[in-house]
């Protein structure tokens, strides 16, 4: 065997060994795992998996990330449970999919209960909500931000990233809470959001504060409100909805990983414990916080738990909004 077929060998030795330490039926596996993600490169659920393929390469985990797009991510989702169940094959996706969809889409294309099996989140989004130079300078937060559309009509309106998102349903909890009917504009994506919100094209708007950092300086919107039960780290200054009378809009949003249906629960504890090992990791750490994003981990079991807990909560809140997609 020559050098250069010694070194190529060597390297894919070295990359099935690290696969083959989540489980042993890895070790049959002649290949690196793969991670599907249900949006484009570039987005922040892409990220989230490129970082964490990156914070597990330096473990000797392998994995890359496999960009199946479209259909709101549910046709990554529902890929996953075609996927051998050995660990070999993850999905890398927002909660939502699990808590809002299933009451948002008639043709869902997987269970959620049972075809995607929670691991651990990795980062958790917080929603912030914000209004353009349209508003008069008197719009300060959301309680002004109410009296203003009371007395302006024509100004009750709101944008989000996507119609049946987690931001949407914030905004018609803020609607149903103050009283207002405001009108729901539905972007694809953040991006040509934030343009419209800058350009005043748009009243108000209610993305992730990730939307926002890059436009702070900029003082061309005011941040009203963010949706964490406690201020958030990268907005210090900015109060939460419970602070200002709104108890009932709260929460986050968390990209999680997913393994297949039927994946044994020792694949899924080492699974686990990859994902709490590189949350230690600062160069992770500091990644994530650079995109507006905190990272967290939760065991398999807790996690499972409280993705049942928000999807029995939001099932109320969004057959109340009276919004369903025939998608």
């Amino acid at each position: 065997m020559n050098a250069m077929n010694r070194r190529a060998f060597g390297r894919f030795a070295l990359a099935l060994t690290a696969v083959s330490r989540l489980s042993p039926s890895l070790s049959q596996t002649a290949g690196v795992g793969k991670m599907l993600v249900g949006y484009p490169a570039g987005g922040t659920l892409d990220t989230t998996a490129r970082q964490l393929a990156e914070a597990w390469r330096k473990q000797g985990r392998m994995y890359i990330v496999d960009n199946r797009t479209g259909a709101a991510g549910r046709i990554a989702n529902s890929q996953l449970k075609r996927e051998r169940p050995d660990g070999t094959a993850l999905l890398c996706t927002h909660a939502s999919a699990l808590t809002i969809y299933p009451h948002v889409y008639s043709r869902l294309m997987y269970d959620a209960g049972t075809d995607l099996l929670p691991v651990s989140p990795v980062v958790a989004a917080t929603c912030a909500f914000a209004v353009s130079n349209a508003a008069p300078p008197s719009v300060v937060d959301v309680k002004s931000y109410v009296e203003w559309v009371r007395r302006s009509p024509g100004s009750a309106t709101y944008a989000s990233p996507a119609a049946g998102s987690f931001a949407h349903f914030l905004g018609y909890q803020l609607s149903d809470a103050a009283g207002l009917k405001l009108q729901h504009i539905g972007y694809r994506g953040s991006a040509p959001a934030m343009q419209d919100l800058i350009g005043g094209q748009i009243p108000a708007y209610l993305g992730f504060v990730a939307d926002f950092l890059p436009y702070l300086q900029q003082g061309k919107v005011r941040i009203l409100a963010v949706s964490r039960e406690r201020r958030s780290p990268f907005l210090p200054k900015v109060p939460t909805f419970i602070e200002q009378g709104f108890a009932k809009i709260r929460g986050v949003e968390n990209y999680g990983i997913f393994a297949p249906p039927g994946t044994p629960e020792a694949t899924v504890q080492a699974l686990y414990r990859a994902i709490a090992a590189a949350s230690k990791d600062t160069a992770l750490r500091a990644a994530f916080e650079q995109a507006g994003l905190e990272t967290v981990a939760l065991a398999p079991d807790e996690y499972a738990r409280q993705l049942q807990r928000e999807r029995e909560a939001w099932a109320p809140i969004v057959r109340a909004s009276g919004f369903r997609s025939e998608e």
